[in-house]
C-alpha cells in the first residue's frame, strides 16, 4: 500500500494524499496559491465547488485540441498563478497558457494522465513564438481518490495511458537510472493494482504508479509508442487514452526483439516473462477496445503513417519501424 508523501523536486513540489482535494484551498495557499485562475470542466467544478468559489475567475475548457482552446482562452487569463483540475486536456491547456504568459501552475488530477508531471506540451495555436519555453507544474496534489473514480474500462484505458509513459521511456538515448527505477516502480504500482478487484484495489498504488511513470516520461522521453498515438488521435480521431490501451501492447511486443533488456524489465515488473508481454497487457487494459471501435477514421491512415514517418521521436527506438511495420502494428490494433 502506497503511503501518503510530500516530494519536493528542485521547482516543484508533488503530494500525495488522500482526501487531498478536499485539503486543496490549504495545500494551494502553503505553495503560493492564495490567489488564482481555475481551468477544469463541468463534471470536475459540480465535484469540487469549492474551489471555483474561491478561484479570482474560472474557465470552462471544452473537449478539443489543446492548441485551439488554448489560444482560445490566452486573451482571457490575468493571473500569475493558474491551478488545473481535471484530465491531461485540462492540465495541458494551463501549461499551454503558462508557456506564454509566465505564471505558475498546478495540477489536481481526476485521472491518470501523468500530464501534472510533465514539461511535454503543445503551445496556443498562433502564439508559439511568444512562448518562454514548456511549463512543468509547480504545485500537483494527487489524490487517490480523484485520480482513480472514472468507471471500471475508462480507469483500465487511463491506467495504460500511464503504463504507457513508463514503457515508452525505457529504451530511448535520454533513458537514465533515475528514469528507468520510476518507469519500472510504477508499472509494477499499477499493475499490481490492477490485478486486484476494484473494490479492494489500493487507489494510492495507481496514483502513484501514473506520477512516477509521467515523471520518467518526462526524464527519458518517448519514442515508437507516443508517435503513433499522438499521431492516431490528432489525425484519425480516436481518443487519447483508449488508443493508448490499443496500441500499447502491440508495440511493446514489437519492441521487444529490438530492446530486449528494456522489455525484459519491464516485463519482470508487471509480472509476466517478455514473451509475454503482449496478452499482459491486454489483460491489463480490460482487453480494450479496438481503434475502429472506438472511433478511428481508417481513412485517413496512410495520412497518419506520413505523418508519424516524419517524427523525429520514432529514430529514438532501437530499428525503428519502417512504413509496412507501422501499418501492420496498427491495424493488430483496430
Amino acid at each position: 500500500m502506497s503511503d501518503d508523501f510530500i516530494w519536493r523536486d528542485a521547482e516543484r513540489v508533488v503530494v500525495l494524499r488522500r482526501d487531498g482535494v478536499g485539503q486543496a484551498l490549504q495545500l494551494l495557499a502553503e505553495h503560493g496559491f492564495e490567489a488564482f485562475e481555475l481551468f477544469s470542466t463541468e463534471r470536475a467544478l459540480a465535484e469540487v465547488p469549492g474551489l471555483a468559489d474561491a478561484a479570482d475567475a474560472v474557465h470552462e475548457v471544452a473537449p478539443g485540441a489543446v492548441p485551439d482552446l488554448a489560444a482560445g482562452l490566452l486573451g482571457t487569463v490575468g493571473s500569475s498563478h493558474l491551478v488545473a483540475l481535471g484530465g491531461g486536456r485540462v492540465i495541458d491547456v494551463a501549461k499551454a497558457i503558462a508557456a506564454v504568459s509566465g505564471a505558475a501552475v498546478a495540477a489536481i488530477p481526476t485521472t491518470l494522465s501523468g500530464a501534472e508531471m510533465t514539461g511535454i506540451h503543445r503551445l496556443p495555436a498562433g502564439a508559439e513564438e511568444r512562448a518562454g519555453g514548456l511549463v512543468r507544474p509547480r504545485l500537483v496534489i494527487a489524490d487517490p481518490e480523484a485520480m482513480t473514480t472514472r468507471p471500471e474500462q475508462m480507469l483500465r484505458a487511463s491506467a495504460m495511458n500511464a503504463l504507457a509513459h513508463g514503457a515508452d521511456s525505457l529504451y530511448t538515448p535520454f533513458s537514465n537510472p533515475a528514469s528507468e527505477w520510476a518507469a519500472l516502480r510504477g508499472a509494477g504500482l499499477i499493475s499490481s493494482a490492477l490485478d486486484e478487484e476494484r473494490e479492494t484495489r489500493d487507489r494510492a498504488d495507481l496514483a502513484e504508479g501514473a506520477i512516477l511513470c509521467g515523471y520518467a516520461i518526462d526524464s527519458g522521453l518517448f519514442s515508437i509508442h507516443h508517435v503513433i498515438c499522438q499521431t492516431l488521435v490528432r489525425i484519425c480521431g480516436s481518443p487519447h487514452a483508449e488508443t493508448n490501451a490499443a496500441i500499447l501492447p502491440r508495440a511493446m511486443a514489437f519492441m521487444e526483439p529490438r530492446a530486449s533488456d528494456a522489455i525484459a524489465s519491464l516485463a519482470q515488473a508487471i509480472g509476466c516473462e517478455p514473451a509475454e508481454i503482449e496478452p499482459r497487457i491486454l489483460a491489463l487494459g480490460g482487453d480494450p477496445t479496438g481503434l475502429g471501435e472506438a472511433g478511428a477514421d481508417h481513412s485517413k491512415l496512410d495520412e497518419a503513417l506520413d505523418a508519424m514517418l516524419t517524427r523525429s521521436e520514432l529514430a529514438f527506438a532501437p530499428e525503428p519501424p519502417n512504413r509496412n511495420q507501422l501499418r501492420e502494428l496498427i491495424e493488430a490494433a483496430w
